[in-house]
């Protein structure tokens, strides 16, 4: 009988060393339910198909997305009669993803090239990929989230942003990378993202926020804003380009500094 491989039954430390993922994590996920093995041996071992390999598939789909791990069951487990349709809508957001990532990483090849003063870039070329389309998406995002008040909070960035002079934008801008940078230190060096020794570089990180929105975010809209670094592409290149996985980092940071210290 001719083996296919794609019927091969895995042990959990074999499906974590196919997938990327820790045995850890995969327990973790049999625990909560998300993803069962298809069988137990009687020695204990957790044994796993082809069903289950599917479903870890989407589960890290969902996760790249940054879909909460407490939302993917009612993803996963709702009727569906055309599982082909989902799959290749979730293909159509990735490329969309994708472009955009190339698009941003042309941008910082250009800004690299300068800095080593290989070559000097037109102003508008700094900005290049980060879409308006996206910026409404967020706005939109924003308001559906917080309602009518942070259609407000918008107007007033807007202001802010335009009442400032060329050179307090570039001061503004500045600090914006300055702050990433320090965040992504902060992050290599260690330090648990709960860990309150983050909390003045998070009070410096709010302030910034506030100039920024004319307004300072309670708890609950700076939680909401770190959730946007992760959900949002272009936010999460920006950040992940300087440490990968530090716009989730920040946003549980942000989200513990505002139950902290923020109302």
């Amino acid at each position: 009988m001719r083996n296919d491989a794609r019927h091969t039954i895995h042990t959990v430390s074999q499906l974590a060393k196919l997938s990327g993922t820790s045995v850890r994590t995969l327990h973790h996920y049999d625990d909560i339910g998300l993803l069962k093995p298809a069988t137990v041996g009687e020695n204990g071992y957790r044994y796993y198909g082809r069903t289950e390999l599917l479903r870890l598939q989407q589960i890290l789909i969902h996760r790249e997305f940054g879909v909460a791990l407490s939302d993917i069951p009612a993803l996963l487990d709702a009727e569906d009669p055309d599982r082909l349709t989902a799959l290749r809508e979730q293909r159509s957001r990735l490329e969309q993803e994708a472009d955009l990532y190339r698009r941003l990483a042309r941008t910082i090849d250009r800004t690299i090239a300068e800095l080593e003063g290989r070559t000097t870039i037109m102003d508008k070329q700094l900005y290049e990929g980060f879409s308006p389309q996206k910026q409404a998406e967020y706005e939109a995002w924003l308001i559906e989230k917080y309602g009518e008040p942070a259609r407000e909070r918008i107007e007033m960035g807007r202001e802010a942003m335009a009442a400032m002079s060329a050179d307090q934008r570039e001061d503004w801008r500045a600090e914006s990378m300055a702050l990433r940078d320090d965040f992504a230190l902060a992050m290599g060096q260690g330090t648990a993202a709960d860990d309150p020794a983050l909390d003045p570089l998070l009070a410096r990180h709010h302030a910034w926020v506030t100039k920024s929105w004319k307004t300072s975010p309670t708890a609950e809209a700076y939680a909401g804003l770190g959730r946007l670094y992760v959900e949002n592409a272009e936010f999460k290149a920006l950040y992940d380009a300087a440490r990968p996985g530090l716009a989730e980092w920040m946003a549980e940071a942000m989200a513990g500094y505002g139950k902290r210290n923020l109302v």
